[in-house]
């Protein structure tokens, strides 16, 4: 079978994520993951950069897509608004990984240096938000609040649409957005009140 086959890096995430739950994220190594794919390390090293990337290999696709569903909004639309719209139109494309959502999400919390790649994906998530907004139209200030905020939505939703994979993720988004204005809204604190 060539190398660079069409099912190859399907192949070699399959294999991983099943060494991973049967062995734990750092006792697989590049070598037993690309054998029990059926390929070479070579392969696996034309497909991600590491084994870690096994677990993050679309992330910068859906970074630009989100910032791509962000130009393409209606500049009439408020910065919370257009961040949410666009994070919930990216958020259905990952229906596609419903069924290893949960694995996924099981092995980065269990291992600290996952935790610590996420946190980075997520980062760069919200500096492409805040970027966008500030194309947009947004002063830098409201764009950075906005960005945080609207990933505060998504990060609950996509945990939710991970526990209930048969919800709508619009619906879970906006779910997260309501309950997120009500903790914000339910009480009115002053600046003062927030010192310790």
């Amino acid at each position: 079978m060539a190398r660079w086959a069409p099912e190859a890096k399907t192949r070699l995430q399959q294999a991983a994520m099943a060494l991973f739950v049967e062995r734990g994220y750092s006792e697989v190594t590049v070598a037993g993951i690309a054998e029990r794919a059926g390929l070479t390390k070579r392969s696996f090293f034309n497909h991600f950069a590491d084994k870690r990337e096994v677990l993050f290999a679309d992330g910068d696709e859906f970074i630009a897509s989100i910032a791509e569903h962000l130009a393409e909004l209606d500049a009439a639309l408020g910065p919370l608004d257009a961040a949410l719209a666009a994070l919930t139109d990216g958020g259905q494309s990952l229906a596609v990984y419903a069924d290893g959502a949960a694995i996924r999400r099981q092995i980065i919390n269990s291992t600290p240096e996952l935790q610590e790649r996420n946190l980075v994906k997520l980062a760069a998530l919200t500096q492409t938000i805040t970027d966008s907004l500030i194309e947009r139209g947004a002063p830098s200030r409201t764009a950075v609040l906005t960005a945080h905020a609207a990933m505060t939505v998504f990060n609950t939703a996509y945990d939710d649409w991970i526990d209930q994979p048969e919800a709508d993720f619009a619906d879970l988004m906006s779910r997260a957005h309501a309950e997120l204005v009500a903790s914000l809204t339910s009480r009115k604190p002053t600046p003062t009140s927030l010192r310790g």
